[in-house]
């Protein structure tokens, strides 16, 4: 089996996590596990040179990194800052709209 058929047997974040060697706190999957793999898959999804590599063990290190990358994300940040989601994005520019500067009261 190749690397990518392997991948294709991973459904959770942890599975990923264990697979690729990444160690990680279960406290902060078990909060930002789908947040981790969708951030996972942005970063995978804009490295151009990905898929020109054809040896697993590349590619593996490949994923690897971005998915530490996307993990360490959300060990040094949350959910809500990082808006990975629409949701969240929406949410943090209608808070922007409602923003009043204090120089705009007093004047």
């Amino acid at each position: 089996m190749s690397f990518k058929d392997d991948l294709d047997d991973l459904d959770t974040a942890e599975d990923f996590l264990r697979f690729l060697g990444v160690a990680y706190d279960q406290r902060i999957v078990h909060v930002n596990r789908l947040h981790i793999l969708q951030r996972f898959h942005d970063y995978l999804s804009r490295d151009e040179g990905i898929e020109d590599l054809s040896d697993d063990e590349g590619l593996a290190a490949r994923y690897r990194a971005h998915l530490e990358r996307a993990y360490t994300d959300f060990v040094a940040s949350s959910a809500i800052k990082e808006k990975v989601f629409k949701v969240h994005q929406e949410e943090a520019r209608k808070m922007e709209d409602r923003f009043v500067s204090l120089d705009s009261l007093v004047g």
